[in-house]
């Protein structure tokens, strides 16, 4: 029976357009469901849209329309742009859905009636032009540290220090620029120290990284404190029950998204049902990508929710680090703060893919894109040694041999030896350890370029007692570059579908890599990626700048 998997990956805000550090992480759970689907597991990827929140509310008021109207535009835009880097998503959803709001009202009235919410009264910042209480972010002022001007309110990026916002000095709203007053307000709490017992548990059952783990030793050690759910009006979001003028907060809502979203999938299936995948006994499996910066909300706040609610926790969270480019930090001025769809006006997705597959490991690492190294990795690696095999031996396939390949493998012992790496290969796609499974299919593809140096099929074709051999040769040259085009297919989608078109065969799945093509007819050979030079590079960073 083939494994029931769900995956998600972390719901993007839904105020702006899509970046390359987006991508990292969906391009890292995809390549992961691309080969469970290869192994013939049941494998379904779903995310959408995070759409609630004042940033959302203020970006629409900015923008003069309708928050809802902001969040299915960034919908539509941020799933067009995601399918462009050749991510298959079964569903796109968003936060704001009827689904969502019946989840998480119902998962808000069990915690109620378990005792685990609490209200109490708390001081805020207000801005007293705007009639509205202000989230940090939109508070600024001098660090009460150093007097760095112009910090955000929560801490200072000159020195590092945090502090509530009522500690800045000359503080200001960066909504209306008046001087923020204190202003008190009722707010529902969840108890999450409640769960700490079961959380402290759960977080070495190995659900988790282990840098992870360790890191959340930092909370037990201090003690987990009530989690503020609630948010005042005005607020875009969904209204507590039985509460005036009162919203869930947005990271209350947002991962139950997640089971929204695969309700909102349900509907339109019949093999697939939210309560066989959330159940508190199922025996599906649950993973969930994020980035580093969220480990909190998913690694505590969300699995108490759920253990609460009476749901499933998840089987793994998988964690990645952030993206940088050239060493530094993505930056607008330097030309390295790149869209996806900047990207994509001049670049192929693939070779993002591919060259963030040589980087990611299963550790939690921050990604960097040395763009010099980036071209000498893609003509290196993708041209002269993946693509240069069936070019070099197509030719020959296609002037003497009628685009037929020959009746035997001439060498059955390298490719015993091809097809007994692919077991290694798997076992690092199944442990998210790209890298590692890039590094050996190149060596592999070093081995086939190797292998034809020493045949030389330029040089038996002259002689005219050769000729069958040199059919051997190139045809065993063929099949030992399916091989590769199968162990990068989770990677590559694209350029593989293009190769299964060139050989004339099925899509092809892991079993495949036991099977030889012989007296078989193969198409004539199409260019399947091109070379990358510096005005390539050049063109998107200005086109950034």
């Amino acid at each position: 029976m083939p494994r029931k998997i769900l995956v998600t990956y972390a719901l993007p805000y839904a105020n702006g357009s899509l970046h390359l550090g987006h991508l990292v992480g969906f391009i890292q759970a995809d390549i992961w469901v691309r080969f469970q689907k290869m192994q013939g597991q049941d494998c379904v990827f779903i995310s959408g849209c995070d759409a609630h929140g004042t940033p959302i509310m203020i970006q629409a008021e900015k923008l003069g329309i309708m928050p809802e109207e902001l969040v299915e535009q960034c919908r539509v835009e941020h799933a067009r742009d995601i399918a462009s880097f050749f991510v298959h998503l079964d569903n796109y959803y968003t936060t704001h859905s009827e689904e969502n709001k019946v989840l998480i009202c119902d998962a808000f009235k069990k915690h109620q009636d378990k005792g685990n919410i609490v209200t109490r009264r708390i001081k805020q910042a207000f801005d007293p032009e705007k009639h509205m209480f202000l989230p940090d972010r939109y508070i600024k002022g001098d660090c009460p540290r150093c007097d760095a001007k112009d910090q955000y309110g929560d801490n200072c990026e000159s020195c590092g220090a945090t502090y509530a916002p009522t500690d800045l000095k000359n503080p200001r709203s960066t909504l209306s620029g008046a001087t923020p007053i204190e202003k008190e307000s009722e707010h529902y709490f969840f108890q999450l120290e409640q769960y700490n017992d079961f959380l402290h548990q759960w977080t070495r059952d190995g659900h988790l990284q282990e840098q992870v783990t360790h890191k959340l030793d930092e909370w037990f050690k201090v003690g987990l404190q009530p989690w503020d759910i609630s948010r005042d009006t005005p607020y875009f979001g969904f209204s507590i029950p039985g509460a005036d003028n009162k919203y869930f907060y947005c990271w209350l809502d947002a991962p139950m998204g997640y089971v929204a979203s695969f309700k909102n999938f349900c509907a339109n299936q019949t093999d697939y049902s939210v309560e066989a995948y959330f159940k508190s006994d199922s025996d599906c499996e649950l993973y969930h990508f994020i980035g580093k910066d969220i480990i909190y909300f998913h690694a505590l706040f969300w699995p108490a929710v759920l253990e609460g609610a009476d749901y499933r926790t998840p089987t793994a969270i998988f964690c990645h680090g952030f993206l940088t480019i050239n060493g530094q930090k993505m930056s607008k001025s330097r030309g390295t703060f790149i869209h996806a769809k900047t990207y994509l006006d001049h670049l192929p997705p693939e070779y993002f893919r591919y060259y963030l597959a040589t980087k990611l490991s299963d550790r939690i690492e921050d990604l960097d894109i040395n763009f010099d190294d980036f071209i000498q990795r893609i003509n290196s690696d993708l041209i002269g040694k993946f693509v240069n095999i069936a070019s070099r031996s197509a030719s020959f396939i296609a002037k003497y041999f009628d685009n037929t390949l020959s009746a035997q493998l001439s060498e059955p012992a390298l490719f015993k030896l091809f097809v007994k790496e692919g077991d290694a290969i798997a076992e690092h796609y199944e442990k998210r350890e790209y890298s590692l499974a890039t590094k050996r299919i190149m060596a592999l593809a070093d081995r086939a370029n190797q292998y034809v140096d020493e045949k030389k099929p330029w040089s038996m074709i002259k002689d005219p007692d050769q000729k069958n051999a040199t059919h051997d040769v190139c045809s065993m040259s063929i099949n030992l570059f399916r091989l590769l085009a199968l162990y990068l297919k989770p990677i590559l989608p694209n350029i593989t579908e293009k190769t299964e078109a060139f050989l004339n065969v099925s899509p092809l799945v892991w079993a495949d890599k036991n099977h030889v093509l012989l007296s078989t007819t193969i198409q004539p050979f199409q260019p399947l990626a091109e070379r990358l030079d510096k005005t390539h590079v050049a063109a998107l960073q200005d086109a950034t700048k």
